[in-house]
């Protein structure tokens, strides 16, 4: 059976199973609500996000997420939202395993991730960033970004200006 033919519950579980590895402890009403994000694309095995949100205010947003083993958040970017909100930024700071995180930028010759194969052609910033456990990185507003969990899968903090999903641009056209 793959991650994708799981219930929810089943991938809360197995998401709270990586927060404990990362020394993260969660109160019970708190693994379930652990969001479990496919972007719409039934593909959780390759394409996704399991997260934590500690709070989202319009002042910050802390979260943690985990990326199963090879598992790929897709490109995408935080534009400017309003005049007075260029749009989010975030640190990731890794707690376990590897990110493999790709930016705008100069694009790195051999990546040590790619996209899922079908997907290639809705990825473009190559400049490779590899982040593992005590490693962060901060993202720029409004820049391209993706990336991918090693092959022990990885936990990492996430600390940003407001989050506001609905206003995220992504590069595939299915999502």
């Amino acid at each position: 059976m793959t991650i994708a033919q799981w219930s929810t519950r089943e991938v809360q579980r197995k998401v709270h199973e990586y927060f404990q590895k990362a020394d993260i402890l969660l109160k019970d009403e708190e693994i379930q609500s652990i969001e479990v994000n496919d972007y719409g694309l039934g593909r959780l095995d390759e394409i996704g996000l399991q997260l934590f949100v500690y709070i989202n205010t319009d002042r910050y947003c802390a979260k943690e997420w985990v990326l199963f083993p090879r598992q790929t958040c897709p490109e995408h970017l935080h534009p400017p939202v309003s005049e007075n909100d260029s749009g989010k930024q975030e640190t990731f700071r890794v707690k376990y395993g590897t990110v493999y995180l790709y930016v705008e930028g100069d694009p790195v010759e051999d990546p040590a991730a790619l996209p899922p194969e079908k997907d290639q052609d809705h990825f473009t910033a190559f400049h490779e960033i590899i982040l593992t456990a005590g490693d962060q990185y901060t993202i720029p507003p409004n820049t391209k970004h993706w990336f991918q969990a090693g092959e022990t899968g990885a936990v990492t903090a996430e600390y940003s200006s407001t989050s506001t999903d609905d206003h995220d641009i992504f590069t595939h056209p299915d999502i």
